[in-house]
């Protein structure tokens, strides 16, 4: 599925300016809930500056009005100007979290060591030779090296990480890891949204309409 160019920014603009579930969110642009929840909340590690995928022609006004009236409805991304995308060594990262690397290498390689170092390399940015190097523990670092999440350090996005360990896993022939640590959360969330969402359609109703279940009053019944 096609991806916004900055699903980040796009995720930032997108809560700060729609009554779009933080499900919905995190589908369309790519990202886990939890990442859309941190935005929301302003505990992202970096402050985001919204990206407006209408004027980005990556999204119309229209689909968002279906989005919002509707909890279970998956955006659907308009074909945008042709990306330029890398296509070949790591992906760009950072040089705030450049240093984190180490750590995300060392924490796929303790608990993933199915995934090849090829696909190491591409999901977090980083070259065979220093993967090599924290796996014998041969790194200049290595004293200082504490396996961290890639996706808690912001390496990688939690979809990414699971679609390289599924792969792994099929490659490997073993049964993939299933993480339902964050399914309470997740479950929950969106419970609480939907709750927020039903409760503030029934006072607009009541705002416009009055309330059916109040007792009348001497001033209504000899309006």
């Amino acid at each position: 599925m096609a991806q916004p160019l900055m699903p980040h920014a796009t995720a930032s603009w997108l809560v700060d300016n729609t009554s779009l579930s933080f499900d919905q969110i995190a589908e369309f642009c790519g990202l886990h809930i939890l990442e859309v929840q941190a935005i929301a909340d302003d505990t992202a590690t970096t402050k985001l500056t919204g990206r407006d995928p209408v004027r980005a022609h990556e999204l119309t006004m229209d689909e968002i009005e279906k989005g919002q009236n509707d909890p279970n409805y998956s955006l659907k991304m308009l074909k945008g100007p042709d990306q330029i995308r890398r296509t070949k060594g790591p992906r760009y990262t950072p040089v705030s979290k450049r240093q984190d690397k180490p750590d995300g290498i060392a924490w796929i390689l303790r608990h993933h060591p199915e995934i090849s170092d090829g696909a190491i390399g591409k999901l977090i940015g980083t070259t065979r030779t220093t993967i090599a190097a924290i796996r014998d523990r041969s790194h200049w670092n290595i004293a200082n090296i504490v396996p961290k999440d890639p996706v808690t350090l912001g390496l990688t996005s939690q979809r990414e990480l699971d679609a390289i360990v599924a792969r792994a896993a099929k490659l490997a022939g073993i049964e993939a890891p299933v993480d339902n640590r964050l399914e309470g959360d997740r479950e929950a969330l969106i419970e609480e949204l939907r709750a927020e969402r039903t409760a503030a359609a029934h006072a607009a109703e009541i705002a416009e309409h009055g309330d059916p279940n109040a007792e009348p009053t001497a001033e209504n019944l000899f309006r």
